[in-house]
Formats: structure tokens, C-alpha cells, sequence
């Protein structure tokens, strides 16, 4: 019986031995994996207490021909949208499971370059993309050793496996709230045009819109992701449109600003105007005056399943490539329904 030697210590083949299992289950096992029984999990984890096995990380990974690494190569590191994605990843890696390589590119393409031919130097199992906005951007080839997931910014490859957030059915999220709350003379308020973001949501509520029977009063207005652009474009829309009865904003800062203005305006929120704002950032939208109601793009969960589909890409599994959509979900406080 393993090991008959008590100064020889305790190998992986030893544990899959006495637990009646593969050298590859229980290795799957004792690594926390989700492929495996829980009743055989369990009699692995009761072989490697029985003989004191204590994994080795270096030959764990040697043993999978993998470093137990992961590159994660981000464009915007200060970025509002980046860090919540990396902190979803880093939480389905698992603390000590996993050591993650952080780089910055700052968005400039020779940096991500040098991080990225840093990165492979290192011989990381696979690496996440996480761009700092919606829009496509170029892949990294299909010629790297390693299996690349992209996440927020989509790869402009079809091949590449790509995870954003649905902006249109955030658009329309928000318009279908509004609407519930009877609003029917609504405006919208965005940022950049030319970001991919500020099209889709702005699409995806005229859609809903449309299914109502109706359209926004006056045009969409489009500029800067600032409360300082929220409160001139308010101001405008106040001064034109003084019957409006609810603004869709396309972020939350919009959204602060549009309350400053409403606030001046002697108009009162959410009881003659409602204001819905965009990316739920909970230390803008929790403090404002009333609290916001947002559409929460789920950036923790996209993170996550960034990694996830990252470790099937290393285990060889097989996965779709193209642009996945994930569902985005709205969360209501007192700027659109009044607190009792």
C-alpha cells in the first residue's frame, strides 16, 4: 500500500491509487475542479488527508504540461469599466489557485506588443483581453501558442472568443422601466457618438420605444460622458421640451448632472421627472440626490466567465468562437420609482 517508505513522501499517484481513481481525476480533484463527482472529490480529498499529500506547485503544472498562469493584458487600467472585469476573472481563478500577470498597455498598440511578447516569455497558460470600451478591437492573430478570451472591447476576428455587455438590451431595459412607471414623453441624453456603446443603447430604446408607439421627444443629444454635459443638455432639453416626463441617460454621470439641473429647474424627481442613468457605478449612483436608478452591466460576472472560458480553451474543450452578448439587468432606486 502507497507509500511503503514513511521518509518518501506522498505523490499524486499515490492519492489515485488509494482513492481507486486516474492520476487525471483525482489531479482534476484536489485542483478544485468543477468536472468531477462530488462523491469521488470527496474520496480523493479523504486519500490526500489520509497520506498527508501535499501538491507540489511546480509539478502540478509540470504534470499538465501548464505554468499555472494567466496573462491579463488590459488597455485602460484606471479605467471605470476594467477593474470590476478584472476582479470577477481574479475571483474564478481563486486565490492561490491561479498567479496572474497583470499588464497595462495604456492603450498604445506597441506597448500591448511588448507586454504581450512579455507575457508568452513567460509561458502563460492563456491570456484575457479586456479592452475600455465597446467597440472592436483588433485581434492579436491567430497565430499565438496560447488561448486568448476578450472581454468588454470584442475582437474584430470572428474566430476569436469575445464576451460584452448587450448594450441594445440595456437600451431597451431602461425604456421598458420607464414606461412601466407611465412615462411616455422621454428624452435621451448621451456621451461620445462614435463609441459603439452609446449607439446600441440609444438603439435598443428607440426599439422599445417603437413597440410602444413612440419615439423620443426631440432628437437624442450626444457629447461627453460628464455630469457637466448632463447638466447643459438637461437645461436644453428643460428649456424646449418643458413637458418631458423622464430622461434616459447613457451613464450615470449624465444622470448626475441631469438631477443637478432638474433640481434647479424646480422639478421634481422621480415625481413629475424620472431619471434613469447607466453602468450602475455604485459610488455615484448610490450617493446622488435621490439615488439612481441604473442599468448594471454585470462586469464582476463578465470577468468571470472570461476566465471560465478561458480554462476550458486550456483544457483543450471546445468552445464557440464570435461575440457573446451577456444579459445586463436594471436596478431601481428612488430617481425613477419614490421611496415610501
Amino acid at each position: 500500500m502507497p507509500p511503503t517508505d514513511p521518509a518518501r513522501a506522498a505523490t499524486l499517484s499515490d492519492v489515485a491509487q488509494r482513492a481507486g481513481v486516474s492520476i487525471a481525476t483525482a489531479s482534476k480533484a484536489l485542483n478544485g475542479r468543477g468536472d468531477v463527482a462530488p462523491g469521488t472529490r470527496r474520496r480523493v480529498m479523504a486519500a490526500a488527508e489520509e497520506l498527508t499529500f501535499t501538491p507540489n506547485a511546480m509539478a502540478r503544472g509540470l504534470l499538465a504540461g501548464r505554468t499555472g498562469t494567466v496573462g491579463l493584458l488590459t488597455s485602460d487600467l484606471e479605467g471605470r469599466f476594467v477593474l470590476p472585469i478584472l476582479m470577477g476573472a481574479e475571483d474564478a481563478f481563486g486565490a492561490g489557485q491561479v498567479n496572474v500577470f497583470l499588464c497595462d498597455a495604456r492603450g498604445d498598440a506597441i506597448r500591448e506588443q511588448h507586454h504581450l511578447r512579455a507575457l508568452l516569455s513567460r509561458r502563460v497558460d492563456g491570456i484575457i483581453v479586456v479592452g475600455r470600451q465597446t467597440d472592436p478591437r483588433p485581434s492579436l492573430g491567430q497565430e499565438l501558442p496560447v488561448p486568448v478570451v476578450y472581454a468588454y472591447s470584442p475582437s474584430d476576428d470572428p474566430r476569436d472568443v469575445s464576451l460584452t455587455p448587450d448594450n441594445q438590451a440595456g437600451g431597451r431595459l431602461a425604456i421598458e422601466h420607464l414606461l412601466a412607471c407611465g412615462r411616455t414623453r422621454i428624452a435621451h441624453i448621451s456621451g461620445d457618438p462614435t463609441y459603439a456603446a452609446a449607439q446600441d443603447r440609444v438603439a435598443g430604446a428607440r426599439a422599445a420605444l417603437a413597440d410602444a408607439g413612440l419615439d423620443f421627444v426631440g432628437e437624442p443629444l450626444f457629447a461627453a460622458w460628464t455630469e457637466h454635459w448632463g447638466r447643459d443638455a438637461a437645461a436644453m432639453l428643460l428649456e424646449r421640451h418643458p413637458d418631458i416626463d423622464a430622461v434616459f441617460c447613457g451613464s450615470d454621470q449624465i444622470a448626475r448632472g441631469v438631477l443637478d439641473t432638474a433640481r434647479d429647474f424646480g422639478r421634481d424627481v422621480p415625481g413629475d421627472l424620472a431619471v434613469i442613468g447607466y453602468d450602475n457605478w455604485e459610488i455615484v449612483a448610490a450617493n446622488a440626490r435621490p439615488p439612481l436608478t441604473s442599468i448594471d452591466a454585470n462586469l464582476q460576472q463578465l470577468g468571470r466567465q472570461a476566465a471560465q472560458r478561458l480554462f476550458e480553451a486550456i483544457d483543450g474543450v471546445a468552445t464557440d468562437s464570435g461575440t457573446r452578448q451577456l444579459p445586463v439587468r436594471l436596478v431601481i432606486r428612488g430617481s425613477t420609482i419614490a421611496h415610501r
